[in-house]
């Protein structure tokens, strides 16, 4: 068998439903893949679903069941388990377009990769808030260009949402670690390590649906910044510039607003700052609604990107806090870490 889709579980039923009538539709030969998944100890009648579930397509599915440990040790469990030459993690808030298995395909064949990744966007069918999300984290100016797309910059790191290793990685590295937040990049940066083949395609992407509402997108952000100083520590090569600009940005604007509010003096720069973020806003409002053609979407881009900044800006800085008082892995959101049933 050639490929093995591992999919972790958590009180995601409805999205499940979903993500299996895009996999029932991938054009793709039925025996050269499985479908894994791993439920981590969901609640909401997953098991049942699973278990009288009839593949119309006459899909290889095989479902595994553990107590609640987390996304990381759902995807060991399963790669411990998988029957393909390759393993597949894809998010179960995701959709697969019908040719996913077919580019993934091509691309480890014409280029013999050892592991390889795509990017992630919305589908027509998702909310406008979804879109909102969609368009700060794949826009330039909400990313820096790290985030999987043609102009990227840097080095590209797989994420588990859609990432690919083969077993002949799994073997000699292992799974992932004990991370709550940031496993894949540190996973994508120990198969660099080891010195495999690792390559970005593009056009195998994954309809994503992210989180559903601003608190749960402003948690996972924060989350995230919490994570980028965990990985900084393990990999030199994960903590860049770049990547300290939000959290800069957060603490030069507060520093502004409150001086500025206090000295007379400084006003005039509180209100260049003040120019400059609605300048930045106003460019994120056009470029959102020349992507969407919707003026509702482009009012929530603004609002999702100053969200996405100030999150993992605050989280970056908080873990900055925990490291100086001698915490040795530093944390963000813990509980409910895939959200409620229903979420």
């Amino acid at each position: 068998m050639k490929y093995t889709l591992i999919i972790p579980v958590y009180n995601r039923l409805s999205e499940v439903r979903e993500l299996l009538k895009s996999v029932e539709d991938l054009n793709f030969n039925r025996s050269d893949f499985e479908v894994l998944f791993v439920d981590d100890g969901s609640d909401d009648g997953f098991r049942e679903f699973i278990k009288s579930y009839r593949s119309n397509s006459e899909l290889n599915i095989v479902t595994l069941f553990q107590e609640n440990r987390g996304p990381g040790a759902a995807r060991n469990f399963g790669m411990s388990e998988a029957n393909g030459d390759y393993f597949i993690f894809v998010d179960s808030d995701c959709i697969l377009p019908v040719t996913y298995l077919e580019r993934i395909h091509q691309a480890v064949m014409e280029n013999n990769y050892d592991a390889f990744g795509g990017p992630d966007t919305d589908h027509p069918s998702f909310s406008r808030l979804l879109k909102a999300i969609n368009y700060s984290m794949t826009s330039f100016v909400g990313t820096g260009g790290t985030r999987g797309g043609k102009n990227q910059i840097g080095k590209f790191y797989p994420r588990s949402f859609n990432m690919g290793v083969s077993r002949k990685v799994y073997e000699q590295i292992g799974g992932m670690n004990h991370l709550r937040h940031g496993q894949d990049m540190d996973y994508s940066a120990r198969i660099y390590n080891a010195g495999f083949e690792v390559g970005f395609i593009f056009d195998a992407f994954v309809y994503h649906k992210r989180r559903t509402s601003l608190s749960k997108f402003f948690r996972q952000i924060f989350n995230w910044g919490v994570a980028r100083i965990n990985l900084g520590v393990r990999h030199q090569s994960l903590l860049k510039p770049v990547h300290f600009l939000p959290a800069v940005l957060v603490a030069f604007y507060i520093l502004i607003l409150v001086l500025g509010l206090i000295f007379q003096g400084l006003r005039p720069i509180l209100y260049l700052v003040l120019l400059g973020h609605l300048a930045v806003c106003v460019w994120a409002f056009l470029e959102s609604f020349i992507k969407y053609k919707s003026i509702k979407i482009s009012f929530l881009s603004i609002i999702t990107l100053n969200m996405q900044v100030f999150a993992y800006g605050l989280g970056f800085l908080y873990a900055l806090f925990q490291r100086a008082i001698g915490k040795q892995e530093a944390e963000g959101f813990v509980k409910n870490y895939y959200g409620k049933v229903g979420d």
